[in-house]
């Protein structure tokens, strides 16, 4: 079984990272930092945009997990805009098989923030046919969660 980790934190050393270890225990996995990509807003054509790496290598993997900080008051603009990018480039389904993590962590969210956060998740495991197996906010979340894994 592949992993793949694709970190939206700009912090390669922080909560989000710490979120995924824990998840992640034991286990080998490959780390997408998406701040090392250029990956453009959607709309934009530029020969030197590197989201088909990303692409390729969630399809290569059987297992998705993707982590964002929380960034005024939902998901960070990274992983969003990989999110929004996928519009056109991906089709229905074609993720199918998969399993996909969520990891969202915040200093203070309220409940209504990391609702939205999963609701966006959910919505695009299912769009791709990703089975969405949840959403750690906290190590001992993900401590529970690394057991379905």
């Amino acid at each position: 079984m592949s992993i793949l980790f694709i970190n939206g934190s700009p912090n390669k050393n922080g909560n989000t990272v710490a979120l995924a270890q824990t998840l992640l225990k034991d286990k080998e996995y490959e780390t997408l930092n998406l701040t090392e990509y250029k990956i453009y807003s959607y709309g934009h054509k530029f020969k030197d945009d590197q989201l088909s790496e990303i692409i390729s290598k969630m399809k290569e993997a059987d297992t998705i997990v993707i982590g964002s900080p929380l960034y005024w008051h939902n998901i960070c603009g990274a992983v969003r805009n990989v999110l929004d990018r996928f519009y056109g480039l991906v089709q229905q389904n074609e993720l199918s098989g998969k399993k996909m993590y969520f990891l969202f962590q915040g200093a203070a969210p309220e409940k209504w923030m990391m609702e939205a956060g999963e609701y966006t998740m959910k919505r695009f495991a299912g769009l791709y046919g990703m089975t969405y197996m949840g959403m750690a906010t906290d190590r001992s979340e993900a401590q529970r969660m690394s057991a379905k894994l």
